[in-house]
């Protein structure tokens, strides 16, 4: 009898203690559910990025919590969700671009997406980013190398001009294995020299001062005066004549031609709040959010409806390389 006894005292401990626990877990899933996990880069959701205005916003309209967790940039925020792939902990990543796309779609991390509002987008900028809807474009601009005129260093015209001797340790870049920025210059070197962009890339180590791991540390590095010229973006300009600091920076426009960066934001395959990252991409192109990035992300939104605040209009679009 004491056995018999001891067994149902058991047996109710165990349903209990299965009851507290699918009770805990039920209301930690709808806690989840309210809940949007974007992985980005630090300049995106810095104090000064567009994230957390985008996030207020977000929030007011949805009454759902965004969570952004800074990856570093765009190429690590790719590594991190593929080491997570079996069990994804982010339901949106925020800031891979045109030249990961390849990469991206071999990854298998995104679930393919197209917004209910995808209309409001510009014109050819899915394309870039492979036109599956992997990724919702929401913003683009071609890269440059900014050129600080005050510098009393003469501005190259060229890509080429950049090995001369009078550039020597003058140029800031970015690593290509962890920045977009970086692998969106040796994408410029790749299209203009082709089979020859090793050699090219060789004759120009002279004049790089240092490879920045990303965009802030780089750019950050350039306007404290370390180097007059930096791999950037045209629109970077806007950014110094919208706070009062003049036009001393400068996007040169090279003979070459320029490469255009798209970046997108994407659904996350087997995320654990899947309606609420719709929601949150849909939100992104829209020109509730739209109207945060030129202040704040320095480049051309993808909602096409946005209009351009006056900083812009002295920036002046280059010819692209097809």
């Amino acid at each position: 009898m004491k056995k018999v006894h001891t067994l149902i005292v058991l047996s109710i401990l165990m349903v209990c203690s299965l009851f507290a626990k699918s009770k805990k877990s039920t209301k930690a899933d709808a806690a989840r559910l309210n809940e949007v996990i974007v992985y980005t880069y630090d300049s995106f959701c810095g104090e000064w990025g567009s994230g957390p205005e985008i996030a207020k916003r977000f929030e007011a309209k949805t009454g759902m919590k965004v969570t952004f967790i800074d990856c570093g940039d765009g190429v690590q925020i790719l590594s991190k969700a593929q080491l997570e792939k079996k069990e994804p902990y982010a339901d949106v990543l925020l800031g891979l671009d045109n030249n990961l796309t390849e990469k991206a779609a071999k990854s298998g991390v995104f679930e393919s997406f197209k917004p209910a509002n995808a209309a409001v987008l510009g014109e050819g900028l899915e394309e870039a980013l492979g036109g599956k809807w992997l990724m919702t474009p929401y913003d683009y601009s071609p890269f440059a190398i900014i050129w600080n005129s005050k510098s009393g260093v003469e501005a190259p015209k060229s890509l080429e001009d950049l090995t001369k001797d009078i550039y020597k340790k003058k140029l800031i870049l970015m690593d290509a294995r962890t920045s977009t920025p970086g692998l969106g210059f040796e994408t410029w070197v790749n299209k203009v020299y082709g089979k020859k962009a090793a050699d090219y890339m060789k004759r120009l180590t002279p004049s790089i001062l240092t490879m920045a791991p990303g965009w802030s540390v780089g750019y950050g590095m350039f306007t404290d005066g370390e180097a007059p010229l930096v791999i950037s973006y045209t629109t970077s300009p806007a950014y110094h004549i919208e706070y009062g600091e003049g036009d001393q920076f400068k996007a040169l426009t090279f003979t070459d031609g320029h490469v255009m960066q798209v970046e997108g934001a994407g659904l996350v395959k087997g995320a654990k709040n899947p309606e609420g990252a719709k929601k949150f991409i849909e939100f992104l192109i829209s020109e509730e959010a739209q109207n945060v990035i030129p202040t704040t992300q320095w480049m051309y939104p993808a909602n096409k409806n946005v209009v351009l605040p006056a900083c812009y209009d002295t920036i002046e679009m280059p010819e692209i390389i097809k």
